[in-house]
């Protein structure tokens, strides 16, 4: 499923740097038959799920898939490491004020685009500047008042109330830096994009693949490994596992619990890295408060106490994944214990559907999907659920860019979605919070168009105080107000998103920092993306 989240630059997805005196050195050879030995040279055929619909940053919806394929070029200023914890990338520091308020961004020294444009303080504030002005991406940024460039490398962004997360949004869409004539080019820079990454472009067909090439001048000594990498989109599950095994690719996104328990057996001719922690986006039913028949709240509770999430696991995830009662898992330290969510309970569902009938009638909706087969098992499952209760249920399917559009615009009634992969919760803020639930038919981030006063006065105390022990108090309560009011029907911690790659494949899932750390190896959803800067393949 396409999530909108990237086009706010979070993620959640979500979403890998060294120092200018050098990375840590890495032993590096032409052919090697040690594993351990990363080798130059190679070409790499990856299979996603779906096209871009666009590589500009500024100007396109991002999701996953979108992430796989551009930050091969485009870098942003800011990478998590493997705790959830942001680090400079593409910027040499980020440092708040005491009231964090204020964040001044100094950008590295002796970095290039590859149109031989330097990095400078100056393509920072004008990317950021681009990004406030974008209609996609400006509703983001409205905490900021301005961006004042103070000296050839440095950057202050000025905001009109404190942002102790502020950095977590510039590590995705929002924060990847293009070059001045990208800028100047936005049509261009959607189909041929430019950047400091690892990679640059060589091909594009939509619908079909995207094709890169390795970045001989690239900023960081002895990256990539890869030669070239041609991303083939496969948007059926079925026919992208089958074209794997097959050997017609080297690696592929998955989230079907069959490709995991087949290749994850496979072991001497395969690897599975799943997703883990935070990165872990939530399988769920999205639903359109501001319309009916979720208008009223005993409908949405009826859903979610209809939904036998164990049977959809069992069903859907082999056995694989977690009940989930809300956007964090329990492995998460932001996870809130309390109860309150509408456990599995048919006869409540139909108690109160048969109240709900009495006063208004027969309670029926459409729900939309993709049409991917497995996503649609899914639907079907749900549906069958919520008929036993006494609810009407038609599905529609609808393409990625047609679902997304619509959730947008709130022309839906419910949908199928997965979601909240950020690593600091302040990602969800612009999801949830009254500020971004526009009226039904406007362009709105709050796709559930829920307003509650409790749920934004929480989100709003996690995002202004520097003190760990009160933001976990106030997603606590944000916790508290998604299970009482249930805008999403939450199934299960899509922990089965994973990239299964033959054993000829190496680096993915063991991402590193220029200066050394652990970076997060994988994050998005229901598929997630990595770094392709550290991917080797051996030679054969």
């Amino acid at each position: 499923m396409k999530r909108w989240r990237r086009l706010a630059a979070l993620s959640l997805a979500s979403v890998v740097l060294v120092a200018c005196s050098g990375q840590r050195p890495v032993a590096v050879s032409e052919k090697s038959s040690d594993p351990t030995t990363p080798v130059v040279g190679g070409k790499l055929v990856y299979g996603l799920s779906a096209d871009a619909a666009g590589f500009n940053p500024v100007t396109d919806q991002f999701a996953a898939q979108s992430y796989s394929m551009a930050t091969t070029i485009i870098e942003p200023l800011v990478s998590v490491d493997v705790n959830g914890d942001w680090k400079p990338y593409l910027a040499e520091s980020l440092t708040p004020n005491k009231k964090s308020d204020e964040w001044t961004i100094t950008v590295r020294s002796g970095i290039s685009f590859s149109d031989g444009t330097p990095l400078t303080g100056e393509v920072v504030k004008a990317n950021l500047e681009a990004q406030k002005a974008s209609p996609l991406n400006n509703a983001v940024l409205a905490p900021v008042s301005s961006f004042e460039l103070v000296d050839p490398k440095t950057v202050k962004v000025k905001l009109k109330q404190p942002w102790v997360a502020f950095p977590y949004y510039l590590a995705a869409q929002i924060g990847m830096i293009v070059p001045p004539s990208s800028l100047k080019d936005p049509r261009g820079a959607s189909q041929k994009p430019v950047g400091t990454g690892p990679f640059t472009f060589q091909e594009y067909v939509p619908d079909s693949r995207f094709v890169v090439a390795k970045n001989a001048n690239y900023w960081r000594k002895g990256l990539p490994y890869l030669t070239q990498i041609e991303f083939r989109i496969l948007p059926d599950s079925q026919t992208r596992a089958q074209t794997l095994e097959a050997g017609q690719l080297d690696a592929m996104g998955t989230s079907r619990d069959e490709d995991i328990t087949k290749f994850g057996a496979l072991k001497d001719a395969f690897t599975v890295q799943r997703s883990q922690g935070m990165a872990v986006a939530e399988y769920m039913f999205m639903l359109n408060t501001a319309v009916k028949p979720f208008d009223d709240i005993r409908v949405r509770r009826a859903l979610a106490h209809a939904m036998d999430r164990k049977a959809v696991i069992s069903t859907l995830r082999g056995g694989l994944t977690k009940e989930a009662d809300g956007p964090w898992s329990k492995d998460s330290k932001w996870y809130a214990e309390g109860g309150g969510y509408p456990e599995y309970d048919l006869a409540k569902a139909t108690a109160l559907v048969k109240e709900v009938e009495a006063e208004k009638g027969p309670i029926k909706f459409e729900i939309i999907s993709t049409p991917d087969p497995n996503t649609m098992q899914g639907i079907e499952l749900a549906q069958d659920m919520w008929r036993k209760a006494g609810i009407e249920v038609t599905i529609k399917q609808a393409d990625q860019a047609d679902l997304i559009n619509r959730a947008v615009t709130g022309n839906f009634a419910a949908t199928v979605w997965t979601q909240f992969s950020s690593p600091d919760p302040d990602g969800e803020y612009i999801w949830m919070h009254k500020g971004y639930a526009g009226p039904v038919g406007s362009i709105a981030l709050n796709f559930t168009r829920l307003k509650d006063d409790k749920l934004s006065q929480a989100f709003d105390v996690g995002r202004t105080s520097p003190d760990e022990a009160t933001r976990k108090q106030a997603y606590a309560t944000v916790q508290q107000r998604l299970r009482e009011l249930v805008p999403y029907v939450f199934v299960d911690h899509l922990d089965t998103g994973a990239v299964i790659a033959k054993t000829t494949v190496h680096g993915i899932g063991e991402h590193v920092l220029p200066d050394g750390e652990k970076g997060l190896p994988m994050t998005g959803s229901p598929i997630p993306y990595h770094p392709f800067s550290g991917v080797w393949i051996t030679q054969q």
